[in-house]
């Protein structure tokens, strides 16, 4: 075989090395990722389709009142809110309104998990984290599944349905992955929201997005069944 042909085909198998499977990126995919990043939600089998990430500004769940909080929940995270009943909740994040309960079907006698949020919202942000807030007292108008709404939009007002009739009136506030409908043992909370209240509530921007995307990476491909106060 000639020396130059020789040459060339050892050019041509190197070349071929290097675009298989095990090799880099290649420079201009790397170059298009760095630059237009996207992060797809954690999202399990029973969610029909996946919520792509995108920037998100926070504002304090509570509006035009008075309010105190602090770290640690009982049995599962989230966090209770206490302040005056009527107290203004708004969305925490632009979003779309996710599952809303009309009807306060909560008794002492029963005290089912299911029913102990009382009146509540569930707002899917654009970030792909769900925000969940029970107990209140009423919802505000046009509040309903698949609206979509801005950060600061009025949800309702804080109250004290569900199992909050036994307490103080209060905000109790929840993050976790979207699920399909009535996954309420989710919904009510898988992450502690309290470092990301302390960051909105001085005006900071702090994402729970990586949290709860532990939160479900940990909790496998299916959603986990109830496990306390069910």
């Amino acid at each position: 075989m000639p020396r130059r042909l020789a040459a060339a085909l050892v050019v041509a198998a190197a070349l071929l090395t290097g675009c298989s499977g095990g090799g880099g990126a290649a420079p201009d995919v790397a170059a298009t990722t760095a630059a237009a990043p996207t992060t797809a939600a954690a999202t399990p089998t029973t969610t029909p389709a996946t919520t792509r990430a995108q920037p998100a500004r926070y504002t304090f769940p509570l509006r035009g009142c008075r309010y105190d909080f602090s770290r640690g929940h009982h049995d599962y995270p989230a966090t209770d809110i206490f302040a005056p009943k009527g107290c203004a909740v708004v969305a925490p994040v632009a979003g779309r309104i996710d599952e809303v309960t009309t009807t306060d079907h909560w008794t002492s006698a029963s005290n089912r998990g299911s029913d102990r949020g009382g009146l509540s919202v569930s707002v899917v942000g654009v970030d792909g984290v769900r925000y969940y807030g029970s107990h209140l007292s009423t919802l505000a108008v046009g509040v309903r599944p698949g609206v979509r709404v801005e950060a600061g939009r009025l949800l309702g007002r804080v109250g004290n349905t569900g199992s909050a009739q036994v307490t103080p009136s209060h905000l109790h506030f929840g993050l976790s992955w979207p699920t399909g409908p009535g996954v309420w043992w989710i919904r009510r909370g898988v992450v502690d929201p309290y470092p990301f209240l302390t960051s909105w509530r001085g005006g900071g921007s702090r994402a729970p997005v990586a949290a709860v995307r532990s939160a479900r990476a940990r909790a496998g491909a299916t959603t986990p069944p109830c496990s306390v106060a069910c």
